[in-house]
Parts: C-alpha cells; sequence; structure tokens
C-alpha cells in the first residue's frame, strides 16, 4: 500500500535545536523588495532569544513596500536605494555595499530581494550573503518559483536558505524545508504555507551561520 502524504507535514533539513548561542551577537543587514515578513520573522527570533543577533539596517529597493514600516515598529533603521535610480545593477549594488559598511553589517540576509546582485556586492561580503528562495532548490530557480511548481506537477516543494554566488540562486545550501503540495492548491495557498516554513528555517540559518561565526 502507498503511504499517504500528511498535508500538515512539513521537514526542515538540517535540523538544528533553536536556541540561543552564546558570544558576540552577529551584525546583521536585512534586504527585502516586499512586504518584509520575513524580516519581522528574524526580529522575533532575536527577542526570543532563539538567535544571537542585532539587525543593524534595512535597505530596500521599492519605495512603495510595508518592510520599512515593520522595520520601524522595531525600531531599526531602513534605507531607500530605489533601483530605478541607478544606471546599472553594479552602481546599486556599489551603494549597497557602501550603506551596509557604514551599519557594520557581518551578514548580509536577502529576505526578499527581487534584483539580482553583481560581483560588486559579492566580492564585498565572501561567502556572508544569505538568500531564500520559495523551492527546493535546485529545483525551479529564479522568479515565479511557486508557479513553476504547480506547472509541473510537483507533489513535493518548500524553501531553501543559501549562500549568494554569481550564479542565480545556485549557492551552497545551509537550509531546506519541504512542503507537500495539495491538489486543490493555487499559487496563493500553496505560497501562504511555503511562507510558514520560510519564517521558521530563515532565522535557522542565520544561527547556524552566527554558531560558526563565534566559534
Amino acid at each position: 500500500m502507498t503511504p499517504r502524504l500528511d498535508s500538515t507535514v512539513c521537514l526542515v533539513s538540517p535540523s538544528i535545536d533553536p536556541t540561543f548561542c552564546p558570544g558576540t551577537p552577529l551584525k546583521l543587514g536585512i534586504m527585502a523588495s516586499g512586504n518584509g515578513s520575513n524580516f519581522e520573522a528574524i526580529a522575533q527570533a532575536i527577542k526570543d532569544e532563539k538567535l544571537n543577533a542585532q539587525i543593524q539596517v534595512l535597505v530596500y529597493n521599492n519605495p512603495e513596500v510595508y518592510a520599512p514600516v515593520r522595520a520601524a515598529n522595531w525600531g531599526i533603521p531602513s534605507v531607500l536605494l530605489n533601483h530605478r535610480d541607478y544606471n546599472s545593477r553594479e552602481d546599486l549594488d556599489r551603494q549597497i555595499v557602501k550603506t551596509l559598511q557604514q551599519y557594520d553589517v557581518e551578514l548580509v540576509v536577502m529576505a526578499g530581494w527581487m534584483r539580482l546582485v553583481s560581483s560588486v556586492l559579492i566580492d564585498a561580503f565572501p561567502n556572508k550573503i544569505i538568500n531564500l528562495h520559495p523551492s527546493l532548490l535546485p529545483s525551479f530557480k529564479g522568479s515565479r518559483a511557486v508557479e513553476q511548481a504547480l506547472l509541473t506537477g510537483v507533489k513535493i516543494t518548500g524553501c531553501t536558505v543559501h549562500l549568494v554566488c554569481l550564479e542565480m540562486d545556485s549557492g551552497q545550501i545551509l537550509m531546506q524545508a519541504a512542503v507537500p503540495v495539495l491538489a486543490n492548491d493555487t499559487p496563493e495557498t500553496l505560497h501562504a504555507r511555503i511562507q510558514v516554513q520560510e519564517h521558521k528555517i530563515l532565522p535557522q540559518a542565520i544561527a547556524l551561520f552566527a554558531e560558526s561565526f563565534n566559534s
């Protein structure tokens, strides 16, 4: 008999104990292009002492998004760097680097950042930039990953935290969570369930990085 997939079960790998890691708090710079719910998940994990870090600054690229409102509610500074104001991706990244360095950032977290980054940013923070992507990489790279999963008919998708490299969505995988795809799923319902897991694994992946940073 084929076992039934329990739609409530979501698997996270690697599994870690989400306890407070002693040492110097890791200084984070968060980059976001939208609602900022993952930014808030990180801030809440810090408040709950599940993550030994502090958010130095939020960088956002769209003046109409809600993320800076969340940052203000947490008393965290935010900086708008509208990509439309720059002639090239490299010019934008130079200003991002300058801003992150001004705030003494040690780890850059792309939490819903919807712009490709260049070697300017990657070289300034080598192996210190992580990204959250709504699929089980290496499947469904790039934009509209949730829609891609539904179109191909997979039974399981999820989300991934990975190191950022020049090739899109291809850096070393740090943590993943698997999410079942239901027969009646729409992009909205599936994305909502994936996002629940995003809020869990992003702070945990940062905690893993912080542990190695303080070791």
